[in-house]
């Protein structure tokens, strides 16, 4: 840019660099003193006001190419503590914290001369406390070069503006109340706030009395070393100073600010030298406002409720004043409501979390075992979505292995991914298949979003996806139907991995496309295999099309090997694809190794449905009982429920019957399927009834019983101790 052309313009900014400009003093600091506009003598009594009685609240400070100072003008008495020496960095006048952020922007005005207008800044005073101000950054008029910087120590109502403006900004408990102590500084060389322990558990404060109330110290600034005793940011309060300060602000069950003027008052407040360590900042004589934060109470609550108390430490010599003591009143009471708020969403955000950890899948079985990650958006509930994954076992030895996605985020799109969560695994223990649970899980959907009620809660359970796996470890296959999912992937044991994608099919709910059943792909997964399941948080990337993403998942699974620790590579793979802090979505993995179950343990028969044919089951079934060395009762009962299965399976069934037994551990699963489809009913009997008692024994001599729907008619299963 051309400074002659800048000047000539008459660029505001220029035009008010330059008036700046003319207000450092040419013979340096020294002269400013003795010139009327500063020191002492000039009118003001060193009370920050000029002889015509306006408060003088700004400073001025000059720097060269190399961020030195070359001037400057701090006497105004809200700078009183804040060295500036020339030829010294400015950054001695940040807090330690600041610098690399404030050292940013001054070289960008340096480099481009756009200035930087009127943001918040704290300056460090010699003390270790700290001034607000409002600073700005102007490239210097020319034809001089550097900066011009300007300081205004914040009026109160400009900063209780700001800090209002300011606060509400997160839903997290402790940056809210971070930001409040440090705006408090404005009026306060310490600020302190303590928070009702329920706060932050996000319960409802719901007690009046100051009795029970539990505070915890929330924040505390400045950012500074602390005496040993004094109390900082996650400290319990002793529950002695929790019923004192409590007890101030409650001054006839009605909350209010609170002043002790002098250390001598507050020892004598607190009675105990322990309590004077732990709430007051140093040994100095210190001056303090105690001010409640107070919210309506619920309705049926007589008054209002005091969420917490905060506290601004100053100097006795500078006494508070009835005009700052309804600013601080101002500035705590709209800090109230969004710390309410923040105990709401932690509430919310606590029982998001719970729900979706409580649906992660458990500990596998002897023929699968299953390792699954979750990590949500952001921390909060608002980045909580609607992703879920699951794996569980199914009668006959099967697991299922489910993963689905709702549409949206917080606690409402949690609550519909709860619900079908659930829905999916109570249909699939109730023996239906996994397209037959799709077409539930469809109809729920449209139900869910016929009020409107997910759409008005900010999600919508229309267009959710799932896809289902049914994995059977005795014939080592896998039975599948998806809604509109990412396709599986399946890692087969010489390495080899491909997407599992069977016929297409629309998300649930999606009643604007030709409605098709839900196909059942099956296909073979021998011991060893790997299965994959995920949603598109891990794999979508905007730079990269799907299949890139899908391709590079399927790179990482290839990698993981059989004796690899399953849940560190599960974790391995989510940080390969979704960097922690890099989230775009919600991120859920589960990997599934498949087992099997060994060939010795299982056996399986195809038996003509003849009258004849339970006499030949349990000709086939005794030997190997006996060779399993059961128990004479056990397999006195299993040669029983077998019979009566089969009964069952010839008189009402259709077609061939299969015979499958599965020993597991101190378990025997016994399983009858026919090719009809009728389904067995457990009835209440007459004592003179000629039929109708052999499911009466199955159900006193087993633990449990079922029926299973499969493509052909139906399987009746039983499960006995051995």
């Amino acid at each position: 840019m051309d400074p002659s052309a800048s000047s000539s313009a008459g660029s505001p900014f220029d035009m008010v660099s330059g008036a700046l400009a003319d207000y450092v003093p040419r013979a340096g600091p020294s002269a400013t003193r003795s010139s009327g506009t500063g020191g002492k003598g000039d009118g003001r009594e060193g009370d920050g006001r000029e002889g015509d009685g306006r408060e003088q609240i700004l400073g001025v400070v000059s720097l060269d190419a190399g961020l030195r100072i070359a001037g400057y003008n701090l006497d105004a008495a809200p700078f009183a503590g804040v060295s500036a020496r020339t030829g010294a960095p400015f950054a001695e006048l940040l807090p330690s914290g600041d610098v690399p952020t404030v050292t940013q922007r001054l070289r960008r005005v340096l480099e481009t001369r756009e200035a930087h207008v009127a943001r918040v800044q704290r300056l460090r005073r010699d003390d270790g406390t700290e001034l607000v101000v409002s600073m700005s950054i102007l490239p210097a008029a020319p034809p001089q070069e550097g900066l011009t910087v300007s300081l205004i120590a914040m009026a109160k109502r400009l900063h209780l503006y700001a800090s209002a403006t300011a606060i509400g900004t997160s839903l997290d408990i402790g940056e809210t109340a971070q930001s409040l102590a440090q705006s408090l500084l404005a009026w306060g060389d310490v600020a302190a706030v303590d928070l009702d322990y329920a706060v932050w558990t996000g319960e409802a404060v719901t007690e009046q009395t100051h009795e029970r109330i539990r505070l915890r110290r929330a924040a505390l600034a400045p950012d500074r070393a602390w005496p040993d005793g004094y109390l900082t940011p996650g400290d319990n309060l002793p529950r002695e100073a929790s019923r004192l300060l409590a007890g101030a602000v409650m001054r006839d069950d009605v909350p209010q600010a609170v002043v002790i003027s002098d250390r001598t008052a507050i020892e004598q407040d607190l009675e105990d030298v322990r309590l004077v360590r732990a709430l007051v900042p140093g040994d100095r004589p210190v001056s303090v406002a105690c001010i409640p934060l107070v919210v309506e109470g619920p309705e049926g609550t007589p008054g209002p409720i005091v969420l917490g108390v905060t506290e601004i430490w100053r100097r006795p010599d500078w006494p508070f004043g009835d005009g700052e003591l309804l600013d601080l009143q101002e500035l705590v009471a709209k800090t109230a409501r969004h710390v309410d708020l923040a105990r709401q969403h932690q509430r919310e955000h606590a029982q998001v979390l719970a729900l979706q950890r409580r649906l992660l899948p458990r500990a596998g079985s002897d023929t699968i075992e299953v390792a699954s990650v979750y990590e949500p958006t952001t921390p909060d509930s608002a980045g909580v979505g609607g992703d879920w994954v699951n794996s569980f076992p199914l009668p006959g030895d099967r697991t299922a292995l489910v993963v689905g996605d709702v549409v949206g985020h917080g606690l409402g799109a949690a609550a519909a991914m709860g619900q079908l969560s659930m829905e999916a695994r109570a249909l699939l223990s109730a023996g239906l298949g996994p397209g037959e649970v799709l077409e539930r899980l469809d109809e729920t959907v449209t139900l869910l979003d016929d009020t409107d009620a997910g759409l008005a809660a900010g999600y919508s359970a229309l267009g959710s996806t799932c896809c289902i796996a049914v994995y059977d470890p005795v014939d080592h296959r896998v039975a599948l139907s998806n809604a509109g999912h990412l396709p599986p992937v399946l890692v087969r044991p010489d390495g080899s991995a491909k997407t599992v994608a069977g016929q297409p099919h629309p998300a649930l709910g999606a009643e604007f496309v030709v409605r098709e059943p839900f196909e059942v792909h099956e296909f073979a997964v021998p011991p060893g295999s790997l299965l994959v399941l995920y949603t598109d948080g891990l794999v979508e990337d905007p730079a990269a099309s799907i299949d890139d993403g899908i391709g590079r998942l399927t790179d990482l699974v290839r990698e993981v090997h059989p004796w690899d620790d399953l849940q560190q590579a599960a974790r391995r793979v989510v940080a390969g694809l979704a960097p922690r802090g890099h989230l775009r979505d919600d991120v859920t993995l589960l990997l599934a190794r498949m087992a099997g179950r060994r060939g010795r343990d299982t056996a399986t028969w195809h038996l003509p449905a003849r009258e004849d044919g339970v006499a030949h089951a349990r000709a086939l079934v005794a030997p190997l009982l006996r060779q399993w060395h059961t128990t004479d009762q056990a397999r006195d009962n299993a040669l029983l429920v077998l019979s009566e299965l089969v009964t069952n399976a010839v008189r009402f069934g259709t077609g061939p019957v299969t015979v499958r037994l599965v020993r597991s551990g101190g378990r025997l699963s016994c399983e009858v399927a026919d090719t009809g489809n009728g389904r067995p009913r457990l009835r209440r009997g007459e004592p003179l009834d000629d039929d109708g008692r052999g499911l009466h024994v199955v159900h006193k001599l087993t633990t449990r019983w079922g029926v299973r729907w499969t493509d052909t008619g139906k399987a009746v299963w039983a499960e006995l101790e051995t």
